[in-house]
């Protein structure tokens, strides 16, 4: 039960993901910049955002393997990466300004927010327990709020430099890790969690639900990393073949920020009609989106733009679902490791996606890029659907 949480809890636990996840996309927010003065090359943006993804993925898989949040208070396990991560962030205004140091910097950061965002959640169920899913919603809406804000800094620092993002979000990250510690500490549900178990990787997926459940997660982590991380040369191509004057970095902010309400939204939902056919309505809904994003470059400023926003309630809408839908049906013995491998393999995938946008981008006109992201997308629908069919729909 989670009686008697102090009403401070759930907030502190938002604004500190909010605050920790803001170092996900500073460099993404920065590297127009950093291309002209550093010379990176054009395909910058897609190798950059791998690395911070590449970074997430070994951290996970390091704290999993490591057991670090139930070996330390998962409070100060949260400070101590924004701390770090913190560190690495705004590194890169002292550091040789090489490729090669951006892109260690953003692995090494990428290491440490798997310290915040999945331990983050961690602390949010040790106080919450059986009422995580509007929780739920809020921690992922604080994930998207936290991963636009860097767009947001970029935008009103114009007149700066590429370096006050940098300090901004690492001094937001510092603020988050302590008021997790001073405002929040540990839940009274606090118990030591399910372990990873790399021998079960392969058992978990013999649970029909629960492989039904992955591979929709699946393909939504197909398109959601990349459509974030390609919102800006969507804006800038449009502005060049229109000849408007739109702010890529204020309105990819804006774009991506209005995922946190579907978040919210997609949580109150699923109370009454369940994860299941919330998460199949996003995922068609940004689907859809998907195969029709060619014919969005013929529309005015303000359909054009009312379309993304659109586009970005629905693709970060349905996470939290699925979430809740790979926890639910998975072996409850092998919890700890279904979930690892799931949240690891999902952002694994946005590797190659992002890649391959970064190729496409080369040899294909700009317009086309989203167009192929749908097999995510499809290949998510027509597994979820199988969940909808059994009614499964845990909330």
């Amino acid at each position: 039960m989670t009686l008697n949480v102090p009403k401070r809890v759930l907030p502190t636990i938002v604004f500190a993901q909010f605050a920790g996840t803001s170092l996900w996309f500073a460099g993404n927010a920065i590297l127009k910049e950093l291309q002209l003065e550093w010379q990176l090359p054009k395909d910058a943006l897609a190798t950059v955002t791998s690395s911070v993804q590449l970074g997430f993925i070994f951290g996970t898989f390091t704290f999993a393997l490591l057991s670090i949040a139930d070996r330390f208070k998962p409070s100060w396990v949260f400070l101590f990466c924004a701390l770090i991560g913190s560190a690495l962030n705004v590194s890169l205004i002292f550091l040789p300004p090489t490729y090669f140091i951006l892109l260690s910097a953003r692995f090494l950061t990428g290491i440490f927010i798997a310290g915040i965002y999945p331990v983050g959640m961690k602390i949010a169920s040790d106080w919450f327990e059986g009422k995580l899913g509007k929780a739920l919603g809020y921690l992922v809406g604080a994930l998207v709020l936290g991963s636009a804000f860097p767009h947001l800094l970029n935008y009103t620092g114009s007149s700066l430099s590429w370096e006050f993002v940098l300090i901004g979000t690492s001094i937001l990250a510092i603020l988050g890790g302590l008021a997790m510690v001073v405002f929040v500490g540990e839940g009274p549900h606090r118990r030591k969690g399910a372990k990873f178990n790399p021998a079960k990787i392969f058992e978990v997926f013999k649970v029909r639900e629960f492989r039904s459940a992955a591979f929709g997660y699946f393909g939504h982590m197909w398109e959601l990393y990349t459509f974030w991380a390609f919102l800006p040369v969507l804006l800038v191509y449009y502005n060049e073949t229109h000849n408007t004057n739109l702010s890529a970095s204020l309105y990819t902010f804006i774009i991506m920020a209005i995922g946190a309400f579907g978040c919210v939204l997609g949580g109150f939902i699923s109370v009454k009609k369940g994860s299941t056919k919330v998460a199949f309505m996003f995922l068609l809904i940004s689907g859809i989106l998907c195969v029709l994003s060619p014919l969005i470059f013929n529309l005015n400023e303000i359909a054009f733009i009312v379309i993304l926003l659109v586009w970005g309630f629905a693709v970060i809408g349905d996470s939290a679902q699925f979430s809740s839908l790979t926890a639910q049906t998975a072996p409850k013995e092998s919890v700890g490791t279904a979930i690892t491998i799931v949240v690891s393999i999902g952002f694994l995938l946005t590797i190659p996606s992002i890649q391959l946008l970064g190729y496409l981008a080369t040899v294909i006109d700009t317009k086309w890029l989203m167009f192929s992201l749908f097999v995510g997308p499809l290949f998510g629908l027509i597994n979820t659907w199988k969940l909808v069919k059994k009614n499964i729909s845990k909330a």
